[in-house]
C-alpha cells in the first residue's frame, strides 16, 4: 500500500506540475494550448536521449526544458498576433507532430519500439545509515513550508472574516473567504498530513520510488513558490490585463505581444521538466505515452482546481488522481463490467462531475468567479 501511495504522489506531482505550466498560460495570461503535451514530449525524450550520450541529468534536463522553451517561442511567433482560435487549432497540430517525430524518426527516438535503461536520477544513492534521516528531514522541511503558508492563509482568512462581521473597514475591496473556503482549508491541511505521513514512511525504507517522491515534490515547491512570487510581481499583474482585455494593456504602453510569447515559453519549460519526471517515474517511454488525452487531463486539473490559481492546480492534481485511484478499486467491486466498459464509464462519471462544477462553481474549486477565464 505505501509502494501504491508514493507512485500515486509521484503521478500528482508531476501532473501538477504539469498542470502549472498550463495555468500560466491559460489561468493567468489567457492562452488556449491544446497541444501542451508537445512539451512534455520535447523535455522528456531530450532529457533521456543525452543523458543515454552520458550528460549530466540537471543539464539534460535544462536542454530539454529549453527546447520546450524554444518550441514555445517557434508557435508563439506564428500565431500570438492571430486570434486565440488559431493558436488552439496550432498547438493541437503541432502535438501531434512532435508525437508522429518522434514515431517516424528511428534513427532519433527508436521510434515505436520505445526508449529504456537509461539513467535514473538517484538511483545510485550509496546504502548508507543517514539517506533516511535525510530525506526525511528534507520531506519534513518541504510540507513544513507548505503548512506554514497555510496557516498564515487561514489566519488572515479568519482576520478578515471577523472584521467583515463587525463592520470594519478592511483597506480592499477583495470579499472574505467563505466557511466553504476555510473548511477546504481545514481538509487541505488534513490531506497535507496523509501525504506527509505516507512520505516519511515511504522514505524510511528509501529506493529510487523514495527519492524520486522527493525530488518531484521539492521541484514542485520551487515551481510553485517562484509563479507565486511571479504572479504578485508587476509581470504577473501584466499577464492578468492580458487575460482581462489585452486591448488596454496596450493602450497603457505594455508590449502584449512579448508578454503572451513569454509566458507561452515558460509555461513550456515547466512542462519539459515535468516530462523529465515523467519519463523518470515509467523507466520506459514511447509516442503513445504522449498521447492529446494528456493535454485534456491537465486541462481537467486546472479547470478543477481554479484556472489563475497555482493552489487549485495542486489541489486539482490530487483530486483527479485520488479519483483515478479510488474508481480504479471501487467500481469493479459495485459493477459488473469488462475493463473496457469500466475505463469508459470512469470517463463518463468525471465528466459528469466536471458538468456540475461548472454549474455550481464555474470558476473551479479555488478559483475565483471574477477571474474567470472560461468563456470569454
Amino acid at each position: 500500500m505505501i509502494a501504491y501511495l508514493t507512485s500515486l504522489i509521484i503521478f500528482s506531482g508531476i501532473f501538477a506540475l504539469f498542470g502549472l505550466g498550463l495555468n500560466l498560460q491559460w489561468g493567468l495570461t489567457g492562452l488556449i494550448n491544446f497541444g501542451h503535451v508537445a512539451f512534455m514530449t520535447i523535455g522528456a525524450y531530450t532529457t533521456i536521449l543525452l543523458s543515454l550520450q552520458g550528460w549530466p541529468i540537471v543539464l539534460a534536463v535544462a536542454i530539454g526544458a529549453g527546447l520546450a522553451a524554444l518550441l514555445g517561442l517557434l508557435v508563439g511567433i506564428s500565431t500570438l498576433r492571430l486570434r486565440e482560435d488559431y493558436l488552439a487549432i496550432v498547438t493541437i497540430g503541432v502535438s501531434e507532430v512532435v508525437r508522429l517525430v518522434a514515431l517516424n524518426e528511428e534513427w532519433l527516438t527508436r521510434g515505436a519500439r520505445g526508449v529504456y535503461g537509461y539513467p535514473l536520477p538517484l538511483a545510485q544513492v550509496p546504502d548508507a545509515p543517514w539517506i533516511a534521516p535525510v530525506a526525511i528531514a528534507l520531506w519534513t522541511g518541504i510540507f513544513g513550508a507548505a503548512g506554514w503558508s497555510l496557516w498564515r492563509w487561514f489566519r488572515q482568512a479568519l482576520r478578515s472574516r471577523q472584521q467583515a462581521a463587525q463592520g470594519q473597514v478592511t483597506g480592499t475591496t477583495q470579499q472574505p473567504p467563505s466557511k466553504g473556503r476555510l473548511v477546504l482549508g481545514g481538509i487541505s491541511a488534513l490531506l497535507g498530513l496523509l501525504l506527509y505521513g505516507c512520505g516519511a514512511i515511504a522514505l524510511w525504507d528509501f529506493n529510487y520510488k523514495g527519492g524520486l517522491m522527493l525530488l518531484v515534490v521539492a521541484v514542485l515547491g520551487l515551481v510553485y513558490w517562484q509563479l507565486e512570487q511571479l504572479g504578485r510581481s508587476p509581470w504577473g499583474r501584466v499577464l492578468k490585463a492580458i487575460r482581462e482585455d489585452e486591448e488596454i494593456a496596450r493602450a497603457l504602453g505594455k508590449n502584449v505581444f512579448w508578454y503572451k510569447l513569454q509566458s507561452l515559453m515558460l509555461g513550456g519549460a515547466i512542462a519539459g521538466v515535468a516530462g523529465s519526471f515523467y519519463a523518470w517515474n515509467l523507466t520506459f517511454i514511447n509516442p503513445d505515452g504522449f498521447i492529446p488525452l494528456m493535454t485534456f487531463q491537465a486541462w481537467t486539473i486546472v479547470v478543477l482546481g481554479g484556472a489563475g490559481n497555482n493552489a487549485g492546480t495542486l489541489l486539482g492534481s490530487v483530486l483527479f488522481w485520488g479519483y483515478t485511484t479510488l474508481t480504479r478499486f471501487v467500481l469493479p467491486a459495485l459493477l459488473p463490467l469488462d475493463d473496457a466498459r469500466l475505463g469508459a464509464f470512469r470517463l463518463m462519471v468525471i465528466g459528469l462531475i466536471l458538468v456540475v462544477l461548472m454549474m455550481w462553481r464555474p470558476q473551479g474549486i479555488l478559483g475565483k468567479k471574477e477571474e474567470l477565464t472560461l468563456g470569454q
